[in-house]
């Protein structure tokens, strides 16, 4: 891990979008909360300033609409900053660093990165930084691409024959070779489920690596990279380009799955506490704005600027509006809900909320390949760790002060049994039938 936590992996696209819901407080004010006066913060906030880290995909949306939109500044925090990381290795490094020495407090993460960090798994030094997860920024938005030269071998979402895949070293003088862009979190997972599902060994039957997202597009454009879990926008352009098609989305695997989330320095957030519901606040109401499909054409907009994505607005489009080409055969999507949603998804359930039976799926599947098992030992362990870090609780408290409904206010912790496409369930009140019914692991 020391060599990888070295390499810049550049991160991509993955996305949400769900239904518009109209809540109390979600026009930006003309005059903010807050406001600085002769050195100190009025609105009772202990704070105006918060640096926070995004990656340029499509997952940091809410962060820049809170700013952009002036929901940060409504809330008190006047000088909320963005800081466009260059890759998860940069950001991992620079909130360990903090914004007083030229890092940043917060921002944008894959999961179960807050843990890996607080636990020094995945810092320089097994450094320990504690952090709390506080919102869920999206969901959906990933895929799984397939480079143009394995078309016509049924790699979708159920593959066709897995032999094709297990026996291609053997016909082609190395393993088939795929990809995602940072080990141990999100699109590691999404891929190597996947595989898993479909009777394929992710860690003996094929070449599985974390690399750049530009270098796995040039690989599959030459022939030397086979597949790659990606997030939008790439999809588009891997289909646009003529480089391959896609075999699946997230949103297939995985309905209405958890994808990256806020998570905090918790020194920042024990400093800060009014400090930090303002900020809920703000991504809360951005993620609204977010959501509300007339304001996806300024979104697309405000998004492609170059000091975000800096990418053409077409290229964001198709996401945003549902629409994907798989290829291969398979029939296409055009459904609004299919793509990246950041509030609500469509069975009523809030997507904003961290409920923390999500983390413990993600951080199950870290003990199910055997990924930094001496620190996350057992469920027991888990547990308590999410006890420390997942604070729900005030995700709960800021909404309460928005004025969201209450019948929009999650009073568990637990989402229920989640069920993935190959019929396996996976019941966060007993994490341990959901890793004995798994056929391909590391670890029982």
């Amino acid at each position: 891990m020391s060599q990888l936590s070295r390499r810049r992996f550049l991160m991509t696209a993955t996305a949400t979008a769900v239904g518009a819901i109209a809540l109390k407080g979600c026009a930006p004010a003309e005059t903010p909360q807050g406001q600085q006066q002769g050195g100190t913060t009025t609105g009772g906030l202990e704070t105006d300033t918060i640096k926070l880290g995004f990656i340029p995909i499509v997952e940091s949306a809410p962060l820049i609409i809170a700013k952009e939109k002036g929901f940060f500044a409504k809330h008190g925090l006047t000088n909320a900053e963005l800081s466009k990381q260059a890759n998860w290795a940069s950001a991992r490094d620079n909130v360990v660093i903090g914004s007083a020495g030229g890092g940043i407090d917060g921002g944008q993460w894959q999961m179960p990165m807050p843990y890996l960090i607080s636990e020094g798994i995945i810092t320089l030094n097994n450094q320990k930084l504690p952090m709390y997860v506080l919102a869920q920024l999206n969901t959906q938005g990933n895929g799984i691409a397939i480079s143009g030269a394995n078309k016509g071998k049924g790699l979708h979402l159920k593959i066709a024959d897995p032999d094709y895949i297990k026996g291609f070293a053997a016909k082609n003088g190395r393993k088939f070779k795929a990809a995602h862009t940072f080990p141990h979190v999100n699109q590691d997972l999404w891929i190597r489920y996947w595989f898993a599902a479909n009777g394929i060994d992710p860690d003996r039957d094929i070449e599985l690596l974390a690399v750049p997202p530009a270098e796995t597009v040039a690989g599959m454009r030459n022939g030397t990279m086979d597949a790659f879990s990606t997030g939008d926008p790439w999809p588009f352009r891997i289909v646009s380009d003529d480089i391959g098609y896609m075999a699946t989305l997230t949103a297939q695997i995985w309905p209405y799955h958890p994808e990256e989330y806020l998570a905090v320095r918790a020194d920042w957030v024990d400093k800060h506490p009014k400090a930090t519901k303002a900020l809920l606040k703000a991504v809360m109401e951005a993620q609204q704005w977010c959501d509300d499909k007339a304001n996806r054409p300024e979104l697309i907009q405000i998004c492609s600027r170059r000091e975000y994505f800096n990418i053409p607005g077409n290229i964001l489009t198709p996401p945003y509006e549902g629409t994907y080409t798989m290829g291969d055969g398979q029939p296409n999507f055009n459904d609004f809900n299919i793509g990246p949603l950041y509030w609500r998804d469509p069975n009523g359930n809030s997507i904003s909320y961290p409920y923390k039976s999500h983390d413990l799926w993600f951080l199950t599947e870290n003990l199910r390949w055997g990924f930094n098992a001496d620190k996350l030992k057992d469920f027991d362990n888990i547990k308590q760790m999410i006890g420390r870090v997942n604070r729900s609780d005030l995700w709960q408290e800021a909404a309460k002060e928005l004025g969201i409904p209450a019948a929009e206010i999650p009073t568990t912790e637990s989402r229920g049994v989640e069920t993935f496409f190959d019929g396996i369930k996976f019941d966060p009140d007993n994490p341990q039938a959901y890793l004995d019914s798994l056929k391909i692991k590391v670890k029982s």
